[in-house]
């Protein structure tokens, strides 16, 4: 589980560069002591936040369920907004800045630019945080994610939103300023690597998705502060919509070098063509934050040229970057084993493939789930005809729970089994607890999809405390909920075991030798 191959990235040139690293016995791999103190800090508050995201989950997904109808009407608004941003935001966000630091300096056997730097971003990030998710809990905020105005949350809700977009800003810095030193001091041959590249359109896509919240927060918060007048809510849904759905762009193509890195990994697998894999994700820095503007879609705001251009054109070049990955990950698995000699039959090398690794089970789930469920839901709900009838259903929280929760949340944790080892030191425990994990949450996260989806195509709507006061959704629409339910119960028992896993670990796990 904690193997890794030697041979995915190149031995480091510069023996200065040694003296502020450390080789990983069982990896081979140079590991940067700077990038390693900011990699555990962003990563263990990633885990944190995505407990506090996954512990609202399962209370609104017994509220939702009408069989159980948990929480009151108050408590249900303000779980939702504390689960959107610790979910969608927060968990995101702090992986996603772990592995940036990784991609900028391991892979590149490179030292990170600045720990002043990574310091000054973590503080913004955690502070911001903590005051987001404090004046949630306070009852001064029930806004949702979205925050519409002129609904209005206390001011240090958009202050806190504004210092962990900062923050943010302040490690893609970092990141961007590591890969001009690398450049620089040639610590590495050739091309970056393909995970790096990968995690690079993130950080350029996250740069533009970042902006947009800073433009949307700062003139909210100074509305809320009472210095400025209100902003024109049609403004603020359009700009905040720029953060809002790009941010998840921003997890696509961090997801999809996780699955490019774990694919080598875990089988040695390399891309059929490395300029195609590059071309897509170049596909996805111009396209996708055009393309991802679904929750715009029925908003007078935007003109039909627009929509027309968004729905027919910028959509389906983004979406064949994601089919181009989708082909081209599971073709160099293939390749790989049937190189090692797993030729038999048509599908003889499947059977061979590294189940038992979880982070390779996770990464495939990912992959599926992504592929099948979020990517094809996800281009139905871009057309703007099918837009019109299912925008304000269960079908949107079905389908971006399968891209972000079943996609990248589960990429980000196939991939800790990767990243505790080499990072932290120490070897997973409970492995055969760990084996079942992917497969658990994965399972739950596809059930929870399919429940909200048909329960969306039922006309069940999103974000409403009580269907029953209504009496018009009958018994198939209940037992779709029912199903989602059940699936997330199933999905946040994945979820803890994947916490215990990972504390468990860094607790007790039997020291490796770095």
């Amino acid at each position: 589980m904690s193997s890794i191959a030697t041979t995915a990235f190149p031995a480091a040139p510069d023996p200065s560069a040694r003296a502020l690293t450390r080789k990983c016995d069982t990896t081979g791999l140079n590991v940067c002591l700077d990038a390693e103190r900011f990699i555990k800090l962003n990563a263990v508050s990633a885990v944190v936040f995505l407990l506090i995201g996954g512990l609202a989950a399962i209370l609104l997904a017994l509220t939702r369920w009408q069989a159980v109808h948990l929480l009151r009407v108050d408590w249900f608004y303000r779980i939702l907004t504390l689960h959107g941003l610790n979910m969608l935001i927060f968990w995101i966000l702090f992986f996603e800045v772990a592995i940036l630091y990784f991609a900028c300096t391991t892979p590149l056997n490179a030292r990170l630019f600045s720990a002043r730097v990574a310091w000054a971003g973590f503080a913004q990030m955690i502070i911001g945080a903590l005051m987001v998710n404090y004046i949630i809990l306070k009852g001064q905020a029930d806004v949702l994610m979205t925050s519409y105005l002129p609904l209005l949350a206390h001011p240090l809700f958009y202050l806190g939103i504004i210092l962990v977009a900062t923050g943010t800003l302040t490690g893609v810095f970092n990141y961007f300023a590591t890969l001009h030193v690398a450049k620089r001091d040639r610590t590495y041959e050739g091309s970056v690597p393909l995970v790096t590249y990968g995690a690079t359109a993130a950080a350029i896509i996250a740069v533009v998705t970042l902006l947009h919240g800073a433009i949307v927060m700062i003139p909210t918060f100074t509305h809320a502060m009472g210095w400025t007048a209100q902003p024109d809510p049609m403004w603020y849904r359009m700009i905040w919509w720029g953060l809002g759905h790009q941010s998840q762009q921003v997890n696509v193509c961090a997801m999809v070098a996780v699955w490019y890195l774990i694919g080598q990994l875990a089988t040695g697998a390399r891309p059929i063509n490395e300029t195609v894999c590059r071309t897509a994700f170049l596909l996805y820095v111009l396209f996708i934050n055009i393309a991802s503007a679904h929750h715009l879609l029925v908003d007078p705001g935007v003109g039909s040229t627009w929509k027309i251009w968004n729905t027919s054109y910028a959509m389906y070049l983004a979406v064949l970057a994601s089919m181009i990955h989708g082909f081209t990950v599971p073709a160099s698995v293939e390749l790989a084993m049937r190189e090692k000699g797993h030729t038999q039959g048509l599908f003889g090398w499947v059977k061979a493939l590294p189940w038992r690794n979880p982070a390779f089970a996770g990464a495939l789930l990912s992959l599926l789930i992504f592929g099948f469920i979020g990517g094809i839901t996800g281009v139905t709900l871009g057309t703007q005809q099918i837009n019109i009838i299912a925008h304000n259903t269960l079908r949107i929280t079905g389908h971006f729970h399968a891209t972000v929760v079943g996609g990248t949340t589960l990429a980000f944790m196939a991939l800790a089994y990767y990243v505790i080892p080499l990072i932290f030191q120490r070897d997973f425990i409970w492995r055969a607890a760990a084996r079942l994990q992917p497969w658990l949450f994965g399972g739950g996260i596809l059930l929870v999809s399919l429940g909200m989806s048909f329960a969306g195509s039922l006309g069940v709507p999103r974000r409403i405390y009580d269907i029953d006061a209504s009496g018009a959704y009958g018994a198939a629409a209940h037992l779709m909920l029912g199903v989602m339910g059940l699936g997330a119960i199933l999905a946040v028992t994945g979820l803890l075991l994947f916490v215990v896993l990972c504390v468990g670990t860094l607790l007790c796990g039997e020291r490796t030798h770095g």
